[in-house]
């Protein structure tokens, strides 16, 4: 995890504000402790904070491309990144580190933003091109690496890996968006591409922004995800086939010069990435945090897994004090977040620091493989829905969600409520409303008229 801030004139090469540079990176220190770089000049001013795990000294940046064209800082991991090298080489490219960040560097200066059609792996970056004087900000497919953006009243454009670095900034003044703390209040969270400040968004996943002075900032999505099914192959070989691309992702990601490991507890998606990291070979480190609550512990399943794939095993006990993280994970955050589960996470990433430089974890699993029970509750819902007209459904189920006692002491089959709301709404309403966290009807209650 390394850090990254910048601010560019959108009006002409005007100089940048060093010192506010410097705020915005020493605001990011704790994801980059290994090293902090800066490329400055009339116009452009980029900054990086470094966590290394490839090429420990080859990769510092920003990082100047061969000819002198491009600055790029960069955060995150290239996985195929020697397969691009040889490729590159190929070409005539003449690399002069073993980093995926040169690799990602002299790609782009090349070929542009189509050169991220073949990269796999997660990033955030910006590419600076001295030439054209254009930036390139860039986010992986999925997002898994955060990039914020904003513009200040005088033609600046920042941009860094939290909103805290831009905060620390001082060049923006920072109100909250009336729209954005609602999502807050429905949903548990403010969703992309807001921010919970009304000046500041986050570069949505999979997407290009494009800027420099003297032209209007442009953002184009260079890849989304398709949803067909390949109805050529039956379930037996599909199952094959997941399994064969969960090791081949396990192992890609294994890439790092520092001590690598995994979370582990008790659940599917971590001990399948075990059990795939086990199958390839070499020295596998666990770590699991254990709690005193026996209904929140499960170090007694992670520890089955570890004993059966030999690994090197780390448990921790924690003691979630709420109160005492909850001002500590707001500023790693840097806006409101409402998953209780960032407590224990933020738990067992300080734990596992102690032992290993990089961790794997079953992150997104349960979205991906339909684990969570609200999946198939809604799948049999949208049957029900299909069966009646939106008419009908709303003048019975509709008036019956309304009168029906919300009976949260109730056993499950008697909380019949929001089940009869559901019934009376149209799929995607019915669908927000089963992955809020306030049910609507009481997020509207709790704003005030004005706001």
């Amino acid at each position: 995890m390394c850090g990254i801030a910048g601010i560019i004139d959108l009006t002409g090469s005007r100089e940048i504000d060093r010192a506010a540079l410097k705020r915005m990176t020493d605001a990011l220190a704790h994801r980059g402790p290994d090293g902090e770089g800066f490329f400055i000049e009339p116009g452009v001013g980029l900054g990086h904070r470094r966590l290394s795990i490839i090429d420990l000294a080859g990769g510092a940046q920003p990082m100047t491309s061969a000819s002198g064209e491009s600055v790029l800082i960069f955060n995150g991991e290239i996985y195929n990144y020697r397969e691009l090298a040889r490729a590159l080489q190929q070409k005539g490219a003449r690399l002069r580190t073993r980093s995926d960040s040169e690799v990602l560097l002299e790609g782009l200066e090349r070929d542009g933003p189509a050169y991220l059609d073949p990269v796999r792996g997660m990033f955030a970056f910006a590419q600076w091109n001295r030439r054209a004087r254009t930036l390139l900000l860039a986010r992986d497919r999925f997002g898994e690496k955060p990039l914020y953006y904003g513009e200040t009243a005088d033609g600046f454009l920042l941009f860094a890996s939290e909103i805290g670095a831009l905060q620390a900034g001082r060049l923006i003044d920072l109100d909250h968006a009336p729209d954005a703390l609602a999502d807050y209040f429905l949903y548990g969270y403010v969703p992309e591409p807001k921010s919970v400040y009304r000046q500041v968004k986050r570069l949505a996943p999979a997407s290009v922004m494009t800027a420099g002075a003297g032209r209007a900032a442009t953002i184009t999505r260079y890849w989304r995800p398709v949803f067909e099914a390949d109805r050529s192959i039956d379930f037996k070989t599909a199952a094959g086939e997941l399994l064969d691309l969960l090791d081949d992702a396990v192992d890609a990601q294994r890439v790092a010069d520092v001590p690598l490991g995994a979370f582990l507890s008790g659940g599917v998606d971590s001990s399948a990435i075990v059990s795939a990291m086990a199958i390839k070979g070499g020295a596998v480190r666990t770590c699991t945090i254990g709690f005193d609550d026996p209904r929140l512990d499960e170090r007694a399943e992670a520890r089955r897994t570890a004993d059966r794939y030999q690994t090197t095993h780390v448990e921790e006990t924690a003691t979630i004090e709420a109160a005492s993280l909850i001002d500590r994970i707001a500023g790693v955050y840097g806006e409101p977040f409402a998953d209780s589960s960032a407590l224990p996470t933020y738990l067992v990433c300080g734990a596992a620091r102690r032992h290993v430089t990089v961790a794997l974890s079953g992150d997104g699993g349960d979205e991906i493989f339909g684990g969570y029970r609200r999946y198939r509750m809604f799948a049999a819902e949208e049957r029900f829905r299909r069966a009646l007209p939106l008419g009908a459904r709303r003048s019975v189920f509709g008036t019956l969600g309304r009168v029906y006692p919300k009976l949260d002491w109730a056993p499950r089959p008697f909380r019949f409520k929001t089940t009869f709301q559901a019934l009376g709404e149209d799929g995607l309403s019915a669908y927000a409303r089963a992955v809020s966290a306030v049910l609507p009807d009481r997020a509207g209650a709790m704003l005030s008229g004005d706001f």
